[in-house]
């Protein structure tokens, strides 16, 4: 399935554009489905049809889904007792009644990760429009699957859990289940359900559309954002200029926005494409507002983002590791080695990937940015480097 994230400053008017480029697609014969972040229904308000937690037929081929995130955390909690409930008896813990919960904080962002999934595995659809939060929530979402697993995999590691194989019979000797085996297990279905998600953000088929109203505003959070997400590796499709003033203008002060918006616009065309969507002098809401904005239709195969190593081993000898980071500043870099993994920090932004196999047995011989590019060289380590001949 085709996946089209959708995200932009608070305000941009991105839900409206999700709505609008949903409809497109849906109209031009494409099996659609709309999932929105929003725990209100500005979704439903934009389409003038309203949204529920079950997803629900809005138009031909277009179908909306905004789920409930309180409800996905009671389920989640009630099969989470059920599991545990050997060890809760236990320990003489009292099990909470569904009608009592409510929902911890992330519990939404895990919730909605959860829906992005099992969306983007559904073969009902062709193509996947997601309505995600402001930024920067949306950046922050987008990390959130990695960072866990990260996380999952330091305090668990997996080489651990072959001692699992022995905690059923001490279980036995006990007379209890042991925890520590259902913990394992909890730890490796979060991971498999992690796991699942971060396939569907860095899929090929994956990409992003910001929408931004041209101004000083939006300027500085276009330039934020696609930094952040260069650095995750996420592709910005392409860029939605919203509610673009016309040439002509009634008085003095459009006069002055317009100029601001112009100003933008012409330093957006010299990194990003550049969709411009005219204002239509009010707030668009309804079916036929919707299809009057001018937004640009899904690209159905969009080039993905890639991270070569390129090998100047007869010339420099060095292998460099190519990073795309447009947006960012020499001054706001900074490279820590630690172990198999690269920390990168690209001005608000950090992110710890591992290097790729043929890099572990090298050590850093510099970087420098070049053309929006970080390019990271690495020597091969004799110590580790098979040497010639053999």
């Amino acid at each position: 399935m085709r996946t089209l994230l959708i995200t932009g400053p608070g305000g941009s008017g991105r839900t409206t554009i999700a709505a609008a480029t949903a409809r497109r697609a849906a109209a031009a014969g494409t099996r659609t489905l709309l999932l929105g972040a929003d725990h209100t229904d500005t979704l439903g308000a934009a389409l003038g049809t309203g949204t529920g937690a079950a997803p629900t037929e809005a138009a031909g081929n277009l179908t909306v889904w905004r789920p409930d995130p309180a409800e996905r955390f009671r389920q989640d909690l009630t099969a989470f007792q059920s599991r545990a409930a050997n060890v809760l008896d236990l320990l003489g813990a009292a099990r909470l009644d569904a009608e009592e919960v409510t929902p911890l904080p992330g519990a939404q962002e895990l919730s909605f990760l959860r829906a992005l999934r099992d969306a983007a595995l559904c073969e009902r659809y062709d193509l996947l429009v997601v309505d995600l939060p402001p930024l920067p929530q949306a950046l922050a979402l987008l990390a959130l699957p990695e960072e866990l697993r990260r996380y999952l995999r330091r305090l668990l590691p997996p080489e651990r859990q072959a001692a699992r194989a022995l905690r059923p019979v001490l279980g036995r000797l006990a007379g209890v289940p042991m925890p520590a085996e259902w913990l394992y297990e909890t730890a490796a279905r979060w991971d498999m359900e992690l796991a699942a998600v971060e396939a569907v953000l860095t899929d090929r088929r994956t990409s992003v559309r910001l929408v931004a109203e041209p101004g000083p505003a939006g300027a500085d959070a276009v330039r934020t954002a696609g930094l952040g997400l260069a650095l995750r590796g996420l592709r910005t499709e392409s860029l939605v200029a919203n509610r673009v003033l016309p040439d002509t203008v009634p008085d003095t002060w459009t006069a002055g926005l317009l100029a601001q918006q112009r100003k933008t616009l012409a330093e957006w065309q010299t990194e990003h494409e550049v969709h411009r969507v005219p204002h239509l002098g009010r707030d668009p809401q309804g079916a036929d507002d919707l299809d009057a904005l001018a937004v640009p239709g899904v690209n159905p195969a969009p080039t993905p983002v890639e991270w070569p190593v390129t090998d100047a081993l007869a010339d420099d000898g060095v292998l460099v590791w190519h990073i795309p980071l447009p947006g960012a500043a020499r001054d706001d870099l900074d490279l820590i080695r630690r172990g198999d993994e690269l920390v990168v920090t690209a001005g608000p932004y950090r992110r710890i990937v591992p290097l790729p196999s043929a890099l572990r047995r090298c050590t850093v011989a510099g970087a420098g940015l070049r053309e929006s590019e970080l390019r990271v060289r690495f020597a091969p380590d004799p110590a580790l480097w098979p040497a010639s001949g053999r």
